[in-house]
Order: C-alpha cells, then sequence, then structure tokens
C-alpha cells in the first residue's frame, strides 16, 4: 500500500492517447496570467485590506507579491523541466508521489472552483444594476438565496458564456482573452493617473494602526499587515493557470518562463502604483470594505465619468479572470482524469482538440456554486487551496535540485535555496494568518478528498497504472 502511495508518475506515458493540441504561444500567456491576476482582487480586496492593514495596506501587497514572486519563479522552473497539463497536481505527483498529488490536486480544485464562483457572483453585482434598468430582470433572479434572491441567474449566464469560448477553442478563447486584458489594464491606468495627483502624504499617517502580525482587534475584527495579506494573496495569483497551458504552448521551454515571470512582474508593479495611488489619493477609512473602492476613491475625488469608466470596464473585462480560472479547473480535472483519479471518460477531446466533457462538468459544478450556494467567509478557502499549491511546487524545485541536479533546465531560478524556502515559509505564515474558521474547513475539505481517494480514487488509480 505505501509504495502505491508513494508512486510517482512517468511524465512520458501520461498522454495515453489524450493529448491536447499546441496553439498558444507566449503573448497568450502573458495575457492569460495577468487576465487572471488582474481583476476582482485588485478592484474589490484593497478595501479588505485597507481595514485590516490601514495605509501598511501597500505593505501587504508587497509581502504578498514577494511570497508570490517566489513561487513564480519556482513554478517557472518546474513548467520547462515538465512541461505537462496540470501544474502543481503534475509536479507533485512526478516529483513526491500520488498522494500528496491528491492532495495538491484536490486543493486546487477547491481553489479554482471558488475563485471562478465568486468572481462570477461579483461581475454579476456590476452588471445587475444595468440589467434591471435597462431589461427590467427582477432581483429575485439576479440574487442568490443569500440575499433574499432565488437564483443569480446573471452568474450564471457569465459562466456559461466563458465555457462557450472554451469549447469554440482555445487560441479563438484566449485571443479574446488577450483584448480585454487591454481593457482592463487600461481601466486601472485611469485610476492611477487620475488618482496620483492628489496623493497628500497626510492620508498615510499612521501608517500602520493595527502593527505587522495577526491580532484579533477589539471589535472581533481580525487585523494586521499580515492578516491584510493573508487575504490579498487572493489578488495575486492566477499565474499558476499558465502552468496548466503546458501541453497547449507551441515553444513550453521558451513560452512558459515568459508567461509566468512575466505576467508576476507585471502585475506587481501595476498594484503597488494603484495601491499607492488610492491610499494616498483618500483617508483609507472612507474606501475601507467599500465593494468597489476604487470607483469610490474616483466619486471622493469628484470625477464620477472616471469611476464610471472604470465600473463599465469591470463589467466587460471581469470575464477575464473567469476565463483564466475555468480553463485552469478544467485542465486539472482533465490531467487528473487521464491519470484515472477521476472517471476516464471526462478527458474525451473534442475535434477541435478541446476537453468538451470535462468543460461541461465543471460548468456545471462551478455555475451551481455561483446561483445557488452563499459563499460568503468560504472564499478564502481559495486562498487556503492556493497556499498549498504552492508550498508543494517549492518543495518540488528543492528536491529535483538535489535528485536531478544536473537535469535540463531551460529556465533556473535564482537562489534556489533562498528562493524556495522563502516561498514556503511565507506560505505557511499566510496559512496561518488566515482566519480561524477558513483554516478549520480547509482541513475538513482535505479531510473529504482522502476519503475520496482511498474509497474510489486510488483504485481506480492503480487499474490505469496496470494497463
Amino acid at each position: 500500500m505505501s509504495d502505491s502511495l508513494l508512486r510517482r508518475k512517468v511524465i512520458e506515458t501520461e498522454g495515453r492517447g489524450h493529448q491536447l493540441v499546441r496553439t498558444l504561444s507566449w503573448p497568450h500567456l502573458v495575457a492569460l496570467g495577468v487576465g487572471a491576476i488582474v481583476g476582482t482582487g485588485i478592484l474589490t480586496l484593497i478595501g479588505v485590506g485597507a481595514d485590516k492593514a490601514g495605509p501598511a495596506v501597500i505593505l501587504s501587497f508587497a509581502v504578498a507579491g514577494i511570497i508570490c514572486a517566489c513561487a513564480a519563479l519556482a513554478y517557472a522552473e518546474m513548467a520547462t523541466m515538465i512541461p505537462a497539463s496540470g501544474s502543481a497536481y503534475t509536479y507533485s505527483y512526478v516529483v513526491i508521489g500520488e498522494l500528496i498529488a491528491w492532495i495538491v490536486g484536490w486543493s486546487l480544485i477547491l481553489e479554482y472552483s471558488l475563485v471562478v464562483s465568486a468572481v462570477a457572483v461579483g461581475w454579476s453585482g456590476y452588471a445587475a444594476p444595468l440589467l434591471q434598468s435597462w431589461a427590467g430582470m427582477p432581483m429575485a433572479l439576479m440574487q442568490g438565496p443569500e440575499l433574499g434572491g432565488i437564483v443569480n441567474l446573471p452568474a450564471i449566464a457569465i459562466i456559461a458564456l466563458v465555457a462557450g469560448m472554451l469549447l469554440y477553442g482555445t487560441r479563438e478563447s484566449a485571443t479574446v482573452n488577450a483584448i480585454l486584458v487591454l481593457v482592463k489594464i487600461a481601466a486601472l491606468a485611469v485610476f492611477v493617473a487620475v488618482a496620483l495627483p492628489a496623493f497628500d502624504a497626510a492620508n498615510l499617517e499612521p501608517f500602520s494602526p493595527y502593527g505587522f502580525a495577526k491580532h484579533m482587534g477589539p471589535d472581533g475584527v481580525e487585523r494586521g499587515v499580515m492578516a491584510a495579506a493573508a487575504i490579498i494573496f487572493f489578488a495575486f495569483y492566477g499565474f499558476d493557470a499558465i502552468a496548466t497551458a503546458a501541453e497547449e504552448t507551441k515553444n513550453p521551454d521558451r513560452d512558459l518562463k515568459i508567461g509566468i515571470v512575466g505576467s508576476m512582474i507585471a502585475c506587481v508593479a501595476i498594484y503597488i502604483a494603484v495601491a499607492v495611488a488610492a491610499v494616498g489619493a483618500v483617508a483609507y477609512g472612507r474606501f475601507a470594505n467599500s465593494p468597489e473602492p476604487l470607483a469610490l476613491i474616483l466619486r471622493e475625488l469628484g470625477q464620477p465619468l472616471a469611476a464610471h469608466y472604470l465600473a463599465i470596464s469591470a463589467v466587460i473585462a471581469l470575464p477575464t479572470v473567469i476565463l483564466a480560472f475555468f480553463y485552469g479547473q478544467s485542465r486539472i480535472f482533465f490531467t487528473m482524469a487521464r491519470d484515472g483519479l477521476l472517471p476516464e471518460g471526462l478527458a474525451k477531446l473534442s475535434g477541435r482538440g478541446t476537453p468538451v466533457r470535462i468543460t461541461i462538468f465543471t460548468a456545471l459544478v462551478v455555475a451551481v456554486l455561483a446561483g445557488f450556494i452563499p459563499l460568503g467567509e468560504l472564499a478564502a478557502l481559495a486562498n487556503a487551496g492556493t497556499l498549498a499549491a504552492f508550498t508543494a511546487v517549492s518543495l518540488c524545485m528543492l528536491i529535483m535540485r538535489r535528485r536531478a541536479p544536473d537535469a535540463p533546465r531551460t529556465f533556473r531560478a535564482p537562489m534556489p535555496w533562498v528562493i524556495g524556502i522563502v516561498a514556503m515559509l511565507g506560505c505557511v505564515y499566510l496559512f496561518f494568518s488566515l482566519p480561524v474558521n477558513t483554516q478549520i474547513w480547509f482541513c475538513v475539505w482535505n479531510a473529504a478528498g482522502l476519503a475520496v481517494y482511498f474509497l474510489y480514487a486510488r483504485k481506480r488509480a492503480l487499474a490505469a497504472a496496470a494497463n
């Protein structure tokens, strides 16, 4: 039994007749990464972060960005060594073993499902007023039960639209994604151009009113720079979706490293610029916990047209986040099904080389979450799943540096032991900076995952390996 739990995957034989079509180049990958990273995080979480850290939310963005950058370098090295679909799940399967790979894959399923559903609900929040004023659509059909409605139809509709794009073709959907990413970046550039001239150093005082480490405030809210960083971390991940595209990349040795590192560098720069402009333009207390902090700041500055432009751009461009994570979710499902850990029939490809069944199955799962299930604080579970995956990838990089130091690597992370250890310790620290309830629910999710593995998936994986 222990041998099967530690059985490592041989990457050369993983295809078994289910090979994805190579249609993507590095501009598509950079756009995919930026599309996933720049989204609801910077548009909404800066308000949550400011409530927890005050003006030091700038430092929270920097801390989360440094940890993610270290993890991104580890991803880039592993992606060029193992250019196969599946991201952290596949790397763990090849380097560590099946049981750890299952836990990582199960965590990624949690992460991607919650992100897709949460962003769809967030998009619906922007779109619902427009639908009500233009089409007279009742709010009961645009809000989930947690808000007193029946079903969130706009959220389900945007998920169906993105699923249709992915079914039509990976390259075509990636091209549309690249165009929408430009719309989103332009909107953030307008925000910085309008808000930065209003910068007032007085708005930064006191800079860190709640200290650095996470602690419980007198009002029962967990605060501190690291408490904010643990939530803001949501705003940075997304580059891991690039790694899931390895089998669909024309030149993975070159394109994967450009896509992963390039998107992270671009997004760290964008986030720091937006955060500095935001907290410098308006006192943080005026936009803390706002569902639309950037638009609110522009209105506070007497720029309603710019605020309106930003809101419309969010409605147009937020589907890029849904597309990127939906893509990654479907590819994780696809790879686990191809390995026998999930029903292998789900890995069937269409004539255009896209995994039709798994895309439809993924759409159904995330549509139910977005349309009916109240997410609330459970959205923080997405962070927990990501932190687990990032830790595993960093560990895989260090193991391979010892196990196969001379193996071909078209990208080598600089100072690997520093990068890897910072990424792992940083992720562990951020995990324990998450709310306690989130930590508990993450353990419950993985306990359920282990039950599924031992009762179902392990036997199927053994049978698949024997064929």
